[in-house]
């Protein structure tokens, strides 16, 4: 994630930085430093800032789509993301199937998930 994409979403959320770094658990001057690129944003604060976008309650959000529907999945019965009913949050899960990144780390399975239209679509 860069950091317009950072400021971006905090902006999507109507948070001040200090609100969003209480949200995240990290501090002002993180949060601070991830917006003016003086500090890379780590994984999980990336999946969390995600998560609270994807979570947002908003009047007229279109309809989750689950993973498996949009990418005609065939493996669905083996993932994690199946077995939890959370189509939606695919990219928030290990072990998922779609796209071989069921052996990926974090890093390289949200290089992926960035680009899936399953997260982009609820951006």
């Amino acid at each position: 994630m860069n950091r317009e994409t950072f400021s971006h979403l905090r902006a999507k959320l109507g948070k001040t930085q200090k609100a969003l770094s209480e949200l995240l658990g990290v501090s002002l001057k993180a949060v601070q430093s991830y917006e003016q690129g003086w500090r890379s944003i780590p994984i999980h604060v990336e999946r969390q800032l995600y998560f609270l976008v994807v979570n947002q309650r908003s009047e007229g959000q279109s309809k989750r789509k689950d993973c498996w529907a949009v990418k005609k999945c065939d493996k669905k019965k083996e993932c994690p993301a199946w077995e939890f009913q959370a189509g939606h949050l695919c990219w928030f899960l290990s072990g998922t199937r779609c796209d071989c990144t069921a052996d990926k780390n974090w890093k390289e399975k949200m290089d992926i998930c960035r680009t899936c239209e399953v997260l982009t679509s609820m951006l």
